[in-house]
């Protein structure tokens, strides 16, 4: 028997950082996102004897273990190994994860593994215990997937697990004592349509650890330095206002905030906007994007360009030749899904 599962990557138009535990527990975060057809695969087949082995194809790295007591954290695959744990399976299984999107894209990929993990592996629990009416709920797994984090040291916010775990276009509120709100935002069909059009994502070639950035951002605040903690403010404000954008159907609007939010957010730290991220912002609004901004926390990874209609393909070509790398994608609105293959 075969269990596999995919959970989408997404972007996020705005409020990424005032996720984060030292922002959202005294002031509340708010993020707009969108999950996208850049899936994490998971795959689990049952295998003799009592051990495991876990496979990276991304990473090509793996583990193996005759016992669920070896699967130590040390830097290899640790979020993989503690999925594992915290589920406490019985061994005789091989676990193969992949994504679709590149490593430290900024579109939440490692998040996705950990959820679609999960997933995987409750369905598992599932089928052995023979009642699969006590899978976990999205919330629960998305929660789930935020406390690994938490347990492994991983500097990070919940957007990415939640996107993952329910897909499609999400306002979502982020507040002390770990309590989440998600609102799925019911847009028109020509406004998912036009922005389907008009969004261009890039990677720029630069793999960012998202952890180093968060790290710097965070202090300054801790510090209640005046002009990160400004920024901040700035960022969740876009956030609110893109979703009132989105559900009125204001996408001049829209691109006028996420210029905003690319202001704002390079004021949070040096490290946000790289030189090689500047290089692409200018080259995409010289051929016809209207606005620019870095996917995540920033440091390298993806940006998001909204462009002019019928510029989005000089605007492509544009970045391609400034050294960046076009991902075509959909928007998803399935989130999590796993199967039983034969």
């Amino acid at each position: 028997m075969a269990i596999r599962a995919r959970a989408p990557t997404r972007i996020d138009f705005a409020g990424g950082t005032t996720d984060l535990p030292s922002f959202r527990n005294r002031e509340g975060g708010a993020v707009v996102s969108a999950a996208i057809d850049r899936y994490a695969h998971c795959s689990l087949t049952t295998v003799a004897g009592n051990g495991f082995r876990i496979v990276s194809q991304d990473l090509e790295q793996f583990v193996d273990a005759s016992d669920i007591r070896e699967l130590e954290y040390d830097g290899n695959l640790d979020l993989l190994k503690a999925a594992i744990r915290a589920l406490e399976l019985p061994g005789g299984v091989c676990v193969t994860a992949r994504c679709d999107a590149p490593p430290g894209s900024g579109t939440g990929s490692s998040a996705s593994i950990g959820v679609a993990l999960l997933g995987l592996l409750d369905r598992l629990r599932a089928v052995a215990g023979s009642d699969r009416r006590h899978c976990m709920s999205r919330f629960e797994l998305a929660e789930l997937a935020c406390r690994l984090e938490d347990d492994l040291g991983i500097i990070g916010g919940k957007q990415d697990q939640y996107a993952a775990a329910v897909g499609g276009f999400n306002y979502m509120q982020f507040l002390a004592n770990d309590r989440v709100i998600v609102e799925p935002l019911e847009l028109e069909p020509w406004v998912r349509l036009e922005l389907q059009k008009h969004l261009v994502l890039c990677y720029s070639g630069q793999s960012r650890l998202s952890g180093d950035t968060n790290r710097q951002m965070i202090s300054a605040y801790e510090a209640d330095d005046p002009t990160v903690t400004g920024a901040l403010r700035q960022v969740k404000r876009v956030a609110e206002n893109v979703r009132r954008a989105l559900i009125g159907g204001d996408l001049d609007w829209l691109g006028e905030l996420l210029e905003e939010e690319w202001h704002a957010r390079e004021k949070l730290s040096p490290g946000v906007v790289t030189p090689k991220l500047a290089g692409l912002r200018e080259a995409g609004k010289t051929a016809g994007a209207i606005a620019a901004k870095v996917c995540g926390a920033g440091g390298g990874g993806c940006m998001l360009f909204y462009c002019e209609p019928d510029a989005e393909a000089q605007v492509a070509r544009a970045l391609e030749g400034a050294g960046g790398r076009i991902l075509n994608f959909t928007f998803d609105f399935n989130g999590l899904e796993v199967w039983e293959a034969p």
